[in-house]
């Protein structure tokens, strides 16, 4: 048994309201994410000794890349939840699609919009795509944060059952203490993450094109994987046999990804010098 369950805190997910409009926390993790991660980008372009001769964007034009991967965030991270989780479900209901204040945003379809949203702003402005993508790296954990302490605030992406001493009962759920999964996904994936890749930066990794790129996708992968054992999967669209869920399969990708780009990125440096 354990000997702390932490009650759920009493939070609306509605943050305000405006009329007949309702914004929610979810939605302001999401907007605080892509003009925080804004703010943050423009610092780093500003700061000449992070770049030494590598091209890098703009900083008049990181308003540009904002709005490119919000746009490919809402709409990857839409066809994804669609494609990848329920093509059964929104096949019968193709209206719902376009539906997404409802919920349902897949991480790993939003991350192929980012892509695209990267590319079409490397070929538009003449910036390398490895050194954008550098950039978008390292800002991506803040949006990431935020939006899982969203999913805790509305009760979903819940854990799985634990007799830990800070288990959490979600009412909305059950009655039974689960691992709060959001908060270590958030730590993990988003704080830490976050941390690892500013170290990177200001230890020269720009300088290094596809290196914290390459981090970010390894250890996001790495991450997600782990953090999947303590996540409550969906039976009918997560859980696949012999207990792997679909968020591990489609994080593998990731992590190789990021391995390849680590090693391409070591050679280039040792070609350089």
């Amino acid at each position: 048994m354990p000997i702390l369950i932490l009650p759920f805190p009493a939070i609306d997910p509605v943050a305000f309201s405006v009329g007949p409009f309702s914004v929610r926390w979810y939605a302001l993790g999401y907007l605080v994410g892509f003009f925080g991660g804004w703010a943050y980008a423009y610092a780093l372009v500003r700061t000449d000794r992070l770049w030494g001769d590598i091209p890098r964007p703009k900083p008049e034009t990181l308003i540009d890349l904002t709005l490119y991967l919000m746009l490919g965030t809402v709409i990857g991270g839409r066809l994804g939840e669609v494609i990848l989780y329920e093509p059964a479900y929104y096949a019968a209901h193709p209206l719902e699609i376009v539906a997404i204040w409802n919920g349902g945003m897949a991480f790993h379809g939003g991350l192929i919009g980012v892509l695209l949203a990267i590319w079409y702003y490397a070929y538009r402005f003449k910036v390398p795509f490895l050194t954008v993508a550098d950039l978008c790296a390292a800002f991506a954990p803040i949006g990431i944060f935020l939006v899982r302490i969203g999913n805790f605030i509305n009760q979903e992406h819940w854990g799985r059952p634990t007799d830990v001493p800070w288990a959490v009962v979600f009412p909305d759920v059950d009655a039974t203490p689960r691992h709060p999964s959001q908060l270590y996904e958030g730590g993990l994936e988003g704080l830490l993450l976050l941390i690892v890749l500013a170290i990177v930066a200001q230890c020269g990794g720009f300088k290094r094109p596809g290196l914290i790129t390459g981090l970010a996708l390894a250890g996001y992968g790495v991450a997600r994987i782990a953090m999947e054992f303590f996540r409550e999967p969906d039976p009918q669209i997560e859980q696949l046999s012999h207990g792997l869920t679909m968020g591990m399969i489609l994080s593998l990708p990731m992590v190789a990804l990021g391995l390849a780009l680590l090693v391409y990125s070591a050679r280039a440096a040792r070609r350089a010098i």
